[in-house]
């Protein structure tokens, strides 16, 4: 038997008219119905600031308390991140459960974890929120706890409030730690795939932009092994967790295609901080590939927002390449190449070849031609050659193997001492 939703109201203060405010309303919707939410109805006040103790004015939040009571409304869902006093005095008022914007995306990403380390992430960023909303539970208790003074005449809510706030800090430090210890490992992993030499090419974008699909669309072409696909599906946040694939092109070249977790417009402080880590696989990347749903009517303003994450995570100075993905959504049937993007249609497989074009033309930009005669004893830098460059060709005479190639200027500075 399928579960009931649970039915919310989308409440926001639009501060001086801001442009964005209806676009940001429509992504907290989207969100509300990411963590299965029927979203019934949504109240919005203009004001000239946000209240400090309740949100909303004395007029509004009498207005949302009726609306709430006759459509039988059992969440209200704020589109700021509200302050411990006023979830406190909103809760008071309304005798209902409420939510904001950070809140219900925490709940998102701890629905969407599937792996140790992404639930460590979300759980992190869980209590750190958690933390400063504990102060107004105890404060009933506190005062029932006679006068201050010496630890032994602190009140009950007080001393309880104390006790929950070193349990919560010393989960959040324990959780740290653990997750150093992954984080550890993956830059194990990462320095050997440096050491490997081959070029990184990381997906980023907006969430639900199309990255898993494009994703899945390399390797099914490039990669030949669909137990690599990763989760694509059609919602908010459908995988948090970092995927690295091998695409494998034509004469020995090959890279790294990384995905991570999408961007959204406002995406908690808490969590950017604690994805650091994992978010830290962009800033390795040779070339960014910023997907962008073309189909979507605001996808300048989620340009801008992934822009600002990126800068946000400290990611800089490194090639992009813009990719405008479902066009086949605008009428657009022909993919379009330009120097610095491609306009494609990953679910249609329409523009692939265009946007390996135009990788291959970055991630090889410096790529050298040149010519190396490998002693028979140096048989492992043969071999290396060959597997991490593109060979012309290959001919074994009295003195060695004649390789003709072209590698990458690294490689050709490595080993430039054979060059012929």
């Amino acid at each position: 038997m399928e579960q009931k939703k649970r039915r919310v109201i989308l409440v926001g203060v639009n501060v001086d008219k801001n442009e964005d405010f209806e676009y940001s309303m429509l992504e907290l919707k989207n969100l509300a119905i990411a963590c299965d939410f029927e979203v019934v109805d949504k109240l919005v006040q203009n004001a000239e600031k946000i209240h400090n103790g309740h949100y909303l004015g004395k007029g509004k939040l009498e207005e949302l308390s009726n609306i709430m009571k006759e459509k039988d409304i059992e969440i209200a869902v704020f589109y700021d991140e509200l302050s411990p006093a006023q979830i406190k005095n909103i809760e008071k008022y309304l005798e209902s459960t409420i939510m904001d914007r950070t809140n219900l995306i925490l709940d998102i990403f701890a629905s969407r974890a599937q792996t140790k380390e992404a639930k460590m992430q979300v759980e992190i960023a869980q209590l750190q929120y958690m933390l400063p909303h504990l102060t107004g539970s105890y404060t009933n208790l506190s005062r029932q706890g006679g006068t201050s003074g010496t630890a032994a005449n602190k009140g009950a809510g007080e001393t309880k409030l104390e006790l929950d706030k070193r349990k919560m800090l010393s989960k959040i430090s324990k959780l740290k730690k653990e997750l150093e210890k992954i984080t550890g490992e993956r830059e194990v992993q990462r320095n050997l795939r440096e050491s490997r030499n081959v070029p990184v090419v990381s997906l980023v974008g907006y969430t639900n932009s199309g990255k898993s699909t494009i994703m899945n669309v390399l390797v099914d072409v490039y990669g030949g092994n669909e137990e690599k696909k990763v989760l694509e599906k059609n919602m908010l946040f459908a995988t948090l967790e970092t995927s690295v694939r091998q695409i494998n092109l034509e004469r020995s070249r090959n890279f790294l295609l990384t995905d991570t977790v999408g961007f959204v417009d406002k995406l908690p402080h808490k969590l950017v901080k604690a994805f650091r880590s994992t978010l830290e696989e962009i800033k390795m990347a040779d070339v960014i590939l910023h997907v962008v749903d073309y189909s979507n009517v605001d996808y300048e303003k989620q340009i801008e927002v992934t822009n600002q994450t990126l800068e946000e995570i400290g990611v800089g100075g490194i090639p992009v390449i813009y990719v405008y993905n479902k066009c086949d959504l605008k009428g657009l049937r022909q993919p379009r190449l330009n120097p610095d993007s491609v306009f494609i249609s990953a679910k249609e497989k329409m523009g692939i070849r265009e946007l390996i074009t135009i990788i291959k033309q970055e991630i090889f930009k410096d790529y050298v031609s040149c010519k190396m005669l490998i002693p028979f004893d140096k048989g492992n830098i043969s071999a290396y050659l060959i597997a991490n460059s593109q060979i012309i060709s290959n001919k074994y005479i009295n003195e060695g193997t004649l390789l003709e190639l072209e590698c990458s200027k690294s490689d050709y500075e490595k080993y430039k001492e054979y060059l012929v």
